[in-house]
């Protein structure tokens, strides 16, 4: 069965077939900006022109940037407030005509670093953290999505944790990779009295800069870079649509 995975995200689109059993994208991915507002009806209408692109799929993934509880958006993060309780899969099923799973952008990412990437084979606690315009959180236990987790808005320094140590602030506020490193320790030691995890995974773009500042932070906790990039949110929207159970939906 072919699953077709969609990852929206504050400033692009992107999807692609994937084979959920491999964790590989079919064919090269197509991403178009994220519309601007970004609405209910302009980002479906962005949707359904990159699922446009592919066909012989049977279902569905979508991953958003909020909480998303049976297919319907509580939480607008970096979209348009019209999401807010927005019945996404309906919606997005309507347009495409396909059976539709949507899931929480950091929860898609963490569903495919679980299956097939940094996360594989860990039992107990695992923490998925991405660090990019925010701080996205994905939660395991011995491999099963606790979904929702929202720890990027734990309270650091009076502020939101992802006005301190996303990436964002590292860009914006033209951080050293000592100065932001420390920001980040701090908020990871603090995940890490809350949970006391067997295992962080870093994800987001900065990830890939892991050598520049994974050397700079001491935790208890062992913490690892994802390795599916760029195209984990496509990758687990895809495998939480073959089985919809890895997305907390039963």
């Amino acid at each position: 069965m072919a699953i077709l995975g969609i990852d929206i995200g504050g400033s692009g689109v992107k999807g692609a077939p994937v084979d959920t059993t491999k964790g590989e994208l079919l064919q090269e991915r197509v991403r178009v900006p994220t519309p601007q507002p970004s609405d209910v009806s302009s980002v479906v209408e962005a949707v359904a022109g990159v699922a446009a692109q592919f066909d012989g799929y049977d279902r569905v993934g979508i991953t958003f940037p909020g909480v998303c509880v049976d297919g319907v958006t509580r939480t607008a993060a970096n979209v348009d407030k019209s999401w807010i309780d927005a019945p996404a899969a309906k919606v997005f099923g309507d347009r495409l005509g396909k059976p539709v799973t949507v899931l929480n952008d950091a929860d898609a990412a963490g569903v495919a670093e679980v299956a097939f990437g940094a996360g594989r084979d860990q039992h107990g606690l695992v923490v998925m953290l991405t660090f990019g315009t925010g701080i996205g959180s994905a939660l395991f236990l011995d491999g099963k999505l606790i979904p929702n987790t929202e720890f990027g808005h734990l309270e650091l320094d009076g502020k939101d944790a992802e006005v301190r140590a996303s990436d964002r602030a590292r860009e914006e506020g033209d951080l050293s990779w000592e100065k932001w490193a420390s920001h980040v320790q701090k908020y990871l030691r603090h995940v890490e009295a809350l949970l006391s995890p067997r295992l962080f995974i870093v994800g987001g773009g900065v990830s890939r800069k892991s050598d520049r500042f994974f050397p700079l932070i001491d935790i208890r906790t062992p913490m690892v870079p994802a390795t599916l990039l760029n195209n984990a949110g496509i990758i687990g929207a895809a495998v939480s649509a073959a089985d919809p159970s890895k997305a907390g939906v039963v």
